[in-house]
């Protein structure tokens, strides 16, 4: 109870201040609301990249390695164009003898695309990301289907013309009615729709395709329609979970195409094993270079704002100095003294710290076209905790020395 009443003397002490020197606390809080301000804004944005990016990294597959022409590159040294672009496509023949051989596989799946290919419905059509892939396609990545199912082993034994389409898909191809079992035209030829995928919305990246715009086919339906000259293929491959950092799958599927393609053991692979937690890696390499800047330009604010409230609490001492020496009259303890100062100054930071986050809060209403930001508990956390630690800090020395006044010498100040 008498903490509790400590407490609310420190709070109304403090507030008092505030009140009696509105411009000179606004002023010296402007640091502090600053750096907050920046600090917090950069882990949002940072948190928003990664979560939008993870997004659109679910529709390529966690756990999964591809098996392709080309490696992928993000900016770590020269990219040998010259000495891949003499390598051979992989083709269906190797992820056959692939699908065959493996042993650390989870699933394995063929697949390529086609872009910007005009689809039909009567005088409703748009452009489409056509894709054709194997069973094993739902296991590999997400495909998160809202109205019908996905594809049997037997349609896609066949090469059965059936189709499982995006969200805009099929609100501009089939307007106003329900598409499943409706047909539709890619090339001249029918295709049925069994399936359509929930809508995810625009990304900031759309590694793979966007799925709301994407048709996915049987893979010999596609072979049949784009792949009469120079078929090639992507390779996808699901390693399984107890396989840390896919090493066992990778080092598999290096001997197996080696062997398959007759590579000598001092020559170099003449294919590319690509992993799309790279395309992570990259990424997050970026996030680490603003979370620093963001660091730096709110820590030298932050510090700015932190002598503004050392200074304050020197001058609130200097003039209740003859209040303390009345409160020590009174029997009042040192670390009571301490703590309605200290609480001050933690007050005065939370303040400006409260503002800095309510600015970065109105900074998430802000349209970014595809990417939103969003004021994770986490961060708010943060920026008041950040606060609290300079109010500490700023008001320690000021406290320490209110506490340690003479209460006769204090009490006859002016």
């Amino acid at each position: 109870m008498k903490f509790l009443r400590q407490t609310f003397e420190s709070f109304r002490f403090a507030w008092q201040a505030l009140r009696s020197n509105l411009l000179r606390t606004m002023l010296s809080l402007l640091g502090v609301t600053i750096g907050i301000f920046a600090i917090i804004a950069v882990f949002t944005l940072v948190d928003s990249l990664e979560r939008n990016i993870k997004e659109s990294l679910s529709f390529i597959g966690d756990k999964v390695v591809y098996v392709q022409k080309w490696p992928w590159s993000f900016g770590s040294g020269e990219y040998q164009w010259w000495k891949y672009f003499q390598r051979p496509e992989p083709t269906y023949k190797e992820y056959k003898f692939l699908k065959e051989k493996l042993e650390n596989a989870q699933a394995i799946v063929a697949m390529d695309f086609k872009n910007r290919v005009t689809i039909k419905n009567g005088n409703n059509s748009m452009a489409a990301l056509i894709q054709g892939t194997t069973l094993d396609y739902n296991i590999i990545s997400d495909v998160p289907i809202e109205q019908g199912r996905y594809f049997t082993q037997q349609e896609i034994d066949v090469s059965r013309n059936v189709a499982i389409v995006g969200s805009d898909v099929a609100e501009n191809v089939f307007p106003g009615q329900d598409p499943i079992g409706k047909t539709f035209k890619i090339s001249g030829l029918n295709f049925t729709v069994i399936g359509v995928q929930s809508k995810k919305g625009e990304s900031l990246i759309n590694v793979g395709g966007n799925p709301d715009i994407k048709c996915l086919i049987p893979y010999g339906a596609f072979a049949k329609m784009f792949h009469s000259i120079n078929p090639s293929i992507d390779i996808a491959i699901k390693g399984y979970d107890t396989d840390e950092g896919l090493l066992e799958l990778e080092s598999e599927v290096r001997g197996l195409m080696r062997t398959r393609r007759g590579v000598r053991p001092l020559q170099d692979d003449n294919f590319a094993i690509n992993r799309p937690e790279a395309a992570a890696q990259a990424i997050s390499g970026i996030f680490v270079v603003l979370t620093l800047a963001g660091w730096v330009i709110g820590g030298f604010s932050i510090l700015i704002g932190g002598f503004g409230i050392a200074n304050i609490m020197f001058v609130s001492v200097k003039e209740r100095t003859n209040i303390i020496g009345i409160q020590k009259s009174l029997g009042a303890k040192n670390y009571v003294i301490l703590f309605q100062f200290l609480f001050e100054a933690v007050l005065l930071s939370l303040v400006g710290g409260l503002v800095g986050i309510l600015l970065v809060y109105l900074l998430t209403f802000m349209s970014l076209g595809s990417l939103t930001l969003q004021l994770t508990t986490a961060n708010i956390i943060l920026g008041l905790g950040v606060s609290s630690v300079i109010g500490i800090l700023s008001g320690i020395i000021p406290a320490f020395s209110a506490a340690r006044l003479d209460p006769v010498i204090a009490i006859r100040a002016k």
